[in-house]
């Protein structure tokens, strides 16, 4: 078996190497403070892996991401957001009847209980969206009693179910309240995504005609937010699921991570970029000049990404959609026009190509989003909606591993060194 050798003072101990199936390698140290008394420094866990995983394989060097094993690309074309969602729980495609019977059980849970909506007279009007849904997911443990233990398959099933079924229903609500709309209940004879605009946009008096363009862009969008592999909000859902803590608890930590403007917020900071260049007189070249100043604080948002090097697949995928939804729809608006010039001088300006700073799916997103009519502070939320699927597979996958450990990372104290306690007359 390969192995790396670390020395340090004379001494020298084997570290086993792990690899994958994509031939990925890793440096197992799980031994290495018992074996040395010394631990690594990895600030941000950037070059640290916490755990082996199935579920999604991402190459940023070469923009390749799996679900599965299955390309991003071929399942944005053929799947659905649901078919999606099983695939990444259950680690396979289901089968007609499979599929059937995930279908009519996310169906079933779609309504939260009356007691829930009880909530919402208790937060401010203008209370963001991603706090509302965090706190109300969270809630959902003192609803559901009957399904708490990480432990019995019957009670995760159920949760994993009502969490699919009842997370957008409790979005809607949370913009409905922001706007003094009354709450519209889910219609299970729509579809997800159709389900989710109707309670988003429909009133009593007046049906919300849902354009199948919009509907297909959703669905797609889910789709290509559904897992990530290790990020923030995914991480944290495994660590807080790692003190056995149940579902619900685990994911509603997980959108207050996904809530970060470093995270989740990167689509909604494209649109006040949008929104800035445009009350900025809408003269894009200054703009792009002071985004290559280094001494200039603007920066241009929805380009790059931390962990793709070369291009996001997502991205060529979302593009398509948001082109379809542009067209197809007629939107002419100030700020996806400036968005659309940006992209045009992103994709031959030297210093974009030579940076590789191609437009991200977070830029694409916002636009559709923008697009769609969905107000600003829910676009993470929607990104919630979509990462739902990856977060319950990673934390299911984490219950199950045979390796179980609580997450507990270390430090390396840089405080004051022991120091006696000083009496309250005694000090300055």
């Amino acid at each position: 078996m390969e192995t790396a050798k670390l020395t340090w003072k004379e001494k020298t101990i084997d570290l086993q190497i792990e690899e994958g199936v994509m031939g990925e390698k890793g440096i197992d140290i799980s031994t290495l403070r018992k074996s040395t008394g010394m631990i690594t420094m990895d600030p941000g866990f950037v070059n640290t892996g916490a755990c082996k995983s199935a579920i999604t394989y991402l190459n940023g060097e070469e923009g390749i991401l799996l679900y599965r094993g299955i390309p991003i690309e071929q399942i944005a074309e053929n799947s659905t957001f649901l078919e999606t969602s099983y695939l990444l729980i259950y680690g396979k495609l289901p089968n007609q009847k499979e599929f059937d019977e995930f279908e009519d059980n996310i169906y079933h849970h779609t309504m939260i209980h009356e007691s829930a909506k009880a909530f919402y007279d208790g937060f401010p009007t203008n209370a963001h969206p991603m706090a509302v849904c965090s706190a109300v997911v969270g809630a959902m443990a003192t609803f559901y009693p009957d399904s708490l233990d990480v432990r019995n398959e019957r009670h995760v099933e159920i949760s994993i179910h009502r969490l699919i079924a009842k997370l957008p229903t409790i979005a809607a609500y949370s913009y409905k309240k922001s706007i003094g709309q009354p709450f519209i209940y889910p219609c299970n004879t729509l579809d997800y995504c159709n389900n989710f605009l109707h309670m988003m946009f429909s009133v009593p008096c007046e049906q919300y005609p849902v354009s199948p363009v919009i509907s297909k862009a959703l669905d797609v969008l889910l789709i290509l937010h559904a897992d990530h592999e290790q990020n923030c909000s995914t991480s944290t859902v495994r660590l807080v699921g790692s003190s056995m803590c149940n579902l619900f608890a685990s994911v509603s930590a997980g959108i207050y991570a996904l809530w970060g403007p470093l995270h989740g917020g990167a689509n909604q900071q494209v649109i006040e970029m949008l929104r800035t260049i445009y009350d900025g007189g809408g003269d894009l070249q200054k703009y792009i000049d002071k985004a290559k100043d280094k001494n200039d604080p603007f920066r241009l948002m929805g380009f790059g990404h931390r962990v793709y090097k070369n291009f996001d697949p997502r991205s060529r995928i979302i593009k398509k959609v948001c082109d379809d939804v542009l067209n197809k729809l007629g939107i002419h608006e100030p700020l996806l026009e400036i968005a659309l010039k940006l992209e045009e001088v992103a994709l031959k300006d030297e210093y974009f190509l030579e940076k590789k700073l191609y437009p991200n799916v977070d830029f694409y997103s916002g636009i559709i989003y923008k697009a769609m009519n969905i107000p600003i502070n829910m676009f993470p939320v929607l990104f919630a909606i979509g990462r739902m699927p990856g977060w319950i597979a990673q934390w299911k996958e984490l219950q199950e591993d045979k390796g179980f450990k609580i997450g507990r990372p270390r430090q390396i104290y840089v405080g004051p060194p022991k120091t006696d306690y000083t009496p309250m007359e005694e000090r300055k």
